[in-house]
């Protein structure tokens, strides 16, 4: 894909976004909306999944998202949809996608809790931190669930100056013992490799030394059969025809050593620029930027949000809406849910009686599937931010 086609990309959907803003009228809430009966949520579990049930649809209503969204497939939660690398990101703040792990391990490869960080104290010395978070309990039962299931907690560098990572860079013997550290720490809590996730400290700074660490890293790793993710930025930076700052050239260079890349295609829109999540055109983009020739499109995991961003016209302002609290505003403001085809995404819109006028965009059923499909057609894995923001159907179509 040339620079033509990203100027083109690009154009189109900031004029999605204008018309957005400058078409959007919010409808006035009824304040009798708010006496009218309570929507019903089934609790039980279906026997059909929610393409048997007719749910992925480019018009949903409030109501049947209401009805609908705990009710998943219990009959065929371990029957997998999509064939490639599913990895599933899990936080200890919330701990309902440490169920869904359990419940729909078979659906997943690669489960990553969000536990630690590793530290630089001083010369050759590393500190790992989190390790309260690890539960041991849990491990196991999500591997009782799938046999093939890797779990790779993601690490951070956590609290790295520039001069560490210079330090860390000119000195084989601290690459050395920081690899070595992170074997050890892998084979004593029985990890089954990690999410590597420092990309984006460094900018678009000593790059080359980044790539050196991370070979070095990966083949450590790899000598004791463990996994390296490598967690990179969008290789078309969002709102822009520019590239992003994980681009081609370093794909090349890692491609090889990395067992995957968790793509982060999604935080396309910001509140001084509200809209959608992750636009199709926009994914499809960043997956052909990096890979054109299609040469390791299997190691690529296409990023899918399962959160959503509540936006407020009032002072630019936008927080990000998990499940439970979309359920809530769909429950209070029963809206009216409109499908944008350009971007495959729905949104609606909401006016609070003091906070003004907003508009929230949240994925559902269709804008998965599709994101699925496109998935499927490039070749790629996926990864999901996270299991715990979700609605517990979207599992069905996995």
């Amino acid at each position: 894909m040339g620079k033509t086609t990203m100027r083109l990309l690009c154009t189109s959907l900031s004029l999605t976004m204008i018309c957005w803003l400058a078409e959007g009228t919010l409808s006035k809430t009824d304040a009798k909306k708010g006496a009218t009966k309570k929507l019903e949520e089934k609790t039980l579990h279906s026997d059909k999944n929610v393409r048997e049930r007719g749910l992925v649809v480019v018009d949903p209503k409030a109501k049947d998202i209401i009805l609908e969204h705990r009710s998943y497939c219990f009959k065929k939660k371990k029957e997998r949809h999509f064939s490639g690398d599913v990895l599933g990101y899990i936080t200890p703040w919330n701990s309902h996608g440490y169920d869904i792990a359990k419940i729909f391990g078979n659906k997943f490869t690669l489960i990553s809790p969000v536990w630690l960080q590793v530290k630089r104290r001083g010369k050759e010395r590393f500190q790992f931190t989190g390790l309260h978070d690890a539960d041991k309990g849990w491990m196991k039962d999500v591997r009782k669930a799938s046999k093939n299931i890797k779990i790779v907690p993601r690490i951070l560098f956590d609290g790295w100056t520039y001069q560490d990572f210079e330090s860390v860079f000119g000195s084989e013997d601290e690459i050395e013992e920081l690899t070595k550290n992170m074997v050890l720490l892998a084979k004593n809590e029985n990890f089954d490799g990690f999410v590597v996730e420092v990309w984006s400290q460094l900018g678009n700074q000593k790059q080359t030394e980044l790539i050196h660490l991370l070979i070095h890293l990966s083949e450590a790793l790899h000598e004791a059969q463990l996994k390296l993710i490598l967690v990179i930025p969008p290789a078309v930076a969002a709102g822009t025809n520019q590239p992003g700052m994980f681009t081609k050239k370093e794909f090349d260079q890692l491609a090889s050593a990395i067992d995957s890349f968790s793509l982060m295609t999604y935080d396309y829109s910001t509140p001084q620029r509200p809209g959608p999540n992750s636009p199709l055109p926009w994914v499809r983009a960043c997956v052909q930027v990096l890979d054109p020739d299609s040469k390791w499109r299997n190691k690529i995991l296409l990023g899918l949000n399962f959160y959503g961003m509540d936006y407020s016209a009032l002072g630019a302002s936008g927080d990000p809406i998990l499940g439970s609290r979309y359920i809530e505003t769909l429950k209070e403001h029963k809206p009216k849910i409109v499908w944008d085809e350009q971007i495959a995404e729905h949104y609606f819109e909401y006016k609070k009686n003091k906070g003004g006028e907003h508009a929230v965009f949240y994925p559902t059923l269709k804008s998965i599937q599709l994101r699925l499909e496109l998935a499927k057609e490039l070749g790629t894995g996926i990864s999901i931010w996270e299991l715990g923001q979700g609605l517990d159907y979207f599992y069905d179509l996995l």
